[in-house]
C-alpha cells in the first residue's frame, strides 16, 4: 500500500442557490436538533437533500455500517450536490474507513464538512485522494456562535480567495514562524489513525489539534503517543484549538510545550476551533503560514476551484 501523499485535489466553489447534502456518518440525531440547521441554509438561499437514512438509530451510530456509507457514496454519486454537511459527530466514522470507496471520491471532488470524531474521515480523504476537506461546523450546529461559524465555512467555500485567522486572543507558548500544510482536527481521533493506512505524514505541517472532555493525563498520553510513534518528526507548526471540559488550560499547554521542546518549532495556543460556542472552519492540506509574532494564521493558498 503506497505512502505517498496524492497530488492536492480541490473542491469546486459553491455557487448561490445550488444543493448542499446531509449525512450522518457518526452518531444518530433526531430532526428537531438538525431541522434547525437545514431551515437556516434554506434561508442562505441553497438547497438541502437529507439522506435517506440519516435519522436511523442502532445504539451510538446512525443506524448501521451499511446505511451509513451508502449515504456518503450517493452524496458523492449525485451531480447537483456540491456541498456533503455531516449532521454531528459522536462515534462511527472510523468504522467505515476500510470500506469507503476513495475513487469514487477522487472522481466527484466536492467540499466535505465537519469535525470532531468526523477528523477520521477528513483526514483519511486526504491521505488517499488528496482532496482538500474542511475542519469546521455541522448541522446541528449551524446557529452556534451568532451563525458566524457557518459565516466563516461559507467565506472558504464561494470564493478562492485566501483566508487570515487572527490569533491575537491565543497565547505564544514558543515564538516563531513556520510555512507548511495545515493539518489537524480532534487530539484523540488523530491518535486512533496512527498506524492505520489512513494516516497522512505530518511532516512539513502545521498541526492544529483540539479535544473535549478528557482529563489532563489522557491529553499527556496522546501527545505522548504522537511523539513515540514518530509522526512529529518533521512538524513545522502546532496550535492548539479548545480543550473543553479538560480542566487547566495552562496545564495543557504545558503538556503541549513539553512534547515539542525538542523540535524547536513555533507554538500557540487559542485557536477558535472545536467544541466551544467558536469553531472557525479551516480547510485541511493547503499551504498555511503562521506567524507568533503578528499573532497571525494565513491560508496562502485557494481551498477551492473556480
Amino acid at each position: 500500500m503506497s505512502s505517498v501523499q496524492p497530488k492536492n485535489l480541490k473542491p469546486p466553489k459553491l455557487q448561490k442557490g445550488e444543493t448542499v447534502g446531509v449525512i450522518a456518518p457518526a452518531g444518530p440525531v433526531t430532526p428537531s436538533e438538525i431541522q434547525p440547521g437545514i431551515k437556516l441554509l434554506e434561508s442562505f438561499g441553497y438547497k438541502v437533500i437529507i439522506s435517506p437514512h440519516v435519522y436511523q438509530r442502532q445504539g451510538y451510530l446512525a443506524g448501521n455500517d451499511e446505511t451509513r456509507l451508502q449515504d456518503l457514496n450517493a452524496m458523492l454519486e449525485n451531480q447537483d450536490v456540491k456541498v456533503i454537511f455531516c449532521a454531528r459527530g459522536g462515534y462511527g466514522t472510523l468504522r467505515l474507513l476500510e470500506k469507503i470507496d476513495f475513487d469514487l471520491i477522487r472522481m466527484n471532488p466536492k467540499i466535505i464538512v465537519g469535525y470532531s470524531d468526523i477528523t477520521a474521515l477528513l483526514l483519511a480523504i486526504y491521505k488517499k485522494t488528496g482532496l482538500v476537506t474542511f475542519h469546521g461546523t455541522m448541522i446541528k450546529e449551524l446557529s452556534k456562535n451568532r451563525k458566524r461559524n457557518l459565516a466563516s465555512f461559507l467565506d472558504f467555500i464561494s470564493s478562492d480567495k485566501m483566508g487570515k485567522v487572527d490569533l491575537a486572543s491565543g497565547i505564544t507558548l514558543a515564538p516563531g514562524r513556520a510555512e507548511g500544510t495545515l493539518l489537524g482536527g480532534n487530539l484523540s481521533l488523530i491518535c486512533h489513525l496512527v498506524g492505520t493506512p489512513f494516516m497522512p505524514s505530518l511532516k512539513k505541517s502545521i498541526l492544529f489539534v483540539e479535544e473535549k472532555e478528557e482529563p489532563l493525563y489522557r491529553i499527556d498520553r496522546m501527545m505522548t503517543h504522537l511523539r513515540l510513534s514518530g509522526h512529529l518528526k518533521g512538524l513545522v507548526g502546532l496550535i492548539a484549538g479548545t480543550f473543553e471540559g479538560c480542566g487547566n488550560i495552562s496545564s495543557i499547554n504545558g503538556v503541549l510545550r513539553d512534547t515539542v521542546s525538542d523540535l524547536k518549532i513555533p507554538l500557540l495556543s487559542g485557536l477558535p476551533v472545536g467544541h466551544g460556542l467558536e469553531n472557525i472552519s479551516l480547510p485541511i492540506g493547503v499551504q498555511a503560514f503562521l506567524d507568533t509574532e503578528a499573532m497571525i494564521l494565513s491560508i496562502t493558498e485557494s481551498c477551492v476551484t473556480s
